[in-house]
C-alpha cells in the first residue's frame, strides 16, 4: 500500500512538471481570480491579459535561446527600453515611423551583438556580461532623454501596441503568437535548435560533433536582443511615448516565465510551449494580484517565490 501510494504521488509530481500539469495550474489560477474578483473573467480584462503578457512573451522567446545554451541575459529590460527610447527619438527627429522601427531593431541586434560577443570571446560570464549591460544600458536611457519621457509620438505607431484586429485581438497579441510560432519551428523543428539544446547539455560533446558553438553562442544573444527591441516597440507604442525607466524588472517576469516554463537554467532543457504556458502564467498572477490591490512589492516577493520553487523542483526531477 505505502509502494502503491509512494508511486501515484511521484506520477503526479512529474505530471505538475508537465506542460500539461502547468496548464492545469494555470486554469486553476483562473477560477481562483474569478471567485475572488468578478472583474478576472470580463472579456475586456481577459484581453488586456494578453496584451500585458505579449512583451513579457516576446523577449521571453529570446530568453529562452540563451537559457538553452546554457547563459543568462539580465539586460533585456533594459535593452527594451533603450530601444523604445531609440525609436521614439528617431521618429520625433525625422517624423519617419519606419525610421524609428529600424533604429530600434538595429540597436537591439547591436547589443545582442556586444553581449555574445563579450561572453564568447572575451570570455566573461553571462552573468557578469548583461549584469554590466543592464546597468549601463538603463544609464544610457537616462542620458540619452535626460530622464524624461518622449512622448507624442505619431498616432499610427500606436497600432503596434493599442490597436486591434477585426476589432477584438490585440494587435500585440498576435505579434507576439506570430513569434511564439517562429520559434517553435526554429528551436524544436530545426537542426538550429537541436545544436542550441546540444550546446547548452554538453558542449564538449557538441564542440566534438563539429557544432559551431561560438557562432550559435553569439546567435542566442543576438535573438534575445532582436525580441527586446519588438518587446520596447510594443511598450512605447502602448503609451505612445518612451520612458527612460520602462521595462523595470522585466528580466524577473522573462525568467519567472522561462523557469516556470520547465527550462533548466543549466541548459539543454526546455519548450517554446512551456514558456508560453510560464509566460502566461505570471500574467494572470500579476493581473489577479493587480485586480486585489494586492502592493506591488509583495508581488515581486510572489514571483521571487515562485522562480525558486520552479528551480527547486526542476532539481528535483533530474535527482530521480
Amino acid at each position: 500500500m505505502h509502494d502503491t501510494t509512494k508511486t501515484i504521488g511521484q506520477r503526479f509530481a512529474r505530471f505538475l512538471r508537465g506542460e500539461l500539469g502547468l496548464l492545469v495550474i494555470l486554469l486553476l489560477l483562473c477560477v481562483a481570480f474569478a471567485n475572488v474578483t468578478p472583474f478576472f473573467l470580463v472579456e475586456r480584462n481577459l484581453l488586456n491579459i494578453t496584451r500585458q503578457v505579449s512583451i513579457v512573451l516576446t523577449v521571453a522567446m529570446g530568453m529562452l535561446c540563451v537559457v538553452l545554451s546554457g547563459e543568462i541575459d539580465l539586460s533585456v529590460g533594459s535593452t527594451a527600453a533603450l530601444c523604445g527610447v531609440a525609436a521614439a527619438w528617431g521618429m520625433k527627429t525625422s517624423g519617419s515611423v519606419w525610421l524609428g522601427i529600424v533604429m530600434a531593431v538595429a540597436i537591439g541586434l547591436l547589443v545582442g551583438l556586444i553581449n555574445g560577443t563579450l561572453v564568447v570571446y572575451a570570455r566573461i560570464p553571462s552573468f557578469i556580461v548583461t549584469l554590466a549591460t543592464m546597468g549601463i544600458l538603463r544609464g544610457v536611457c537616462m542620458v540619452w532623454t535626460n530622464g524624461k519621457p518622449i512622448s507624442s509620438l505619431p498616432e499610427s505607431f500606436a497600432t503596434l501596441g493599442a490597436g486591434y484586429m477585426l476589432h477584438v485581438i490585440p494587435v500585440a497579441t498576435v505579434v507576439s503568437l506570430l513569434l511564439v510560432a517562429v520559434f517553435y519551428v526554429l528551436l524544436q523543428r530545426t537542426k538550429h535548435g537541436t545544436y542550441i539544446k546540444a550546446i547548452g547539455a554538453n558542449r564538449e560533446a557538441a564542440r566534438l560533433s563539429a557544432i559551431p558553438i561560438d557562432r550559435y553562442r553569439v546567435f542566442v544573444f543576438v535573438a534575445a536582443g532582436l525580441m527586446c527591441a519588438i518587446g520596447g516597440l510594443i511598450t512605447a507604442s502602448k503609451l505612445l511615448s518612451a520612458q527612460p525607466t520602462a521595462n523595470a524588472g522585466l528580466e524577473m517576469d522573462v525568467l519567472s516565465g522561462v523557469i516556470l516554463g520547465g527550462a533548466a537554467l543549466s541548459g539543454g532543457i526546455g519548450t517554446v510551449v512551456g514558456t508560453l504556458l510560464g509566460s502566461m502564467t505570471i500574467g494572470v498572477i500579476n493581473n489577479g494580484l493587480n485586480l486585489l490591490n494586492v502592493n506591488s512589492y509583495y508581488q515581486e516577493i510572489v514571483k521571487g517565490i515562485i522562480i525558486i520553487l520552479a528551480v527547486v523542483i526542476k532539481r528535483n526531477k533530474g535527482t530521480k
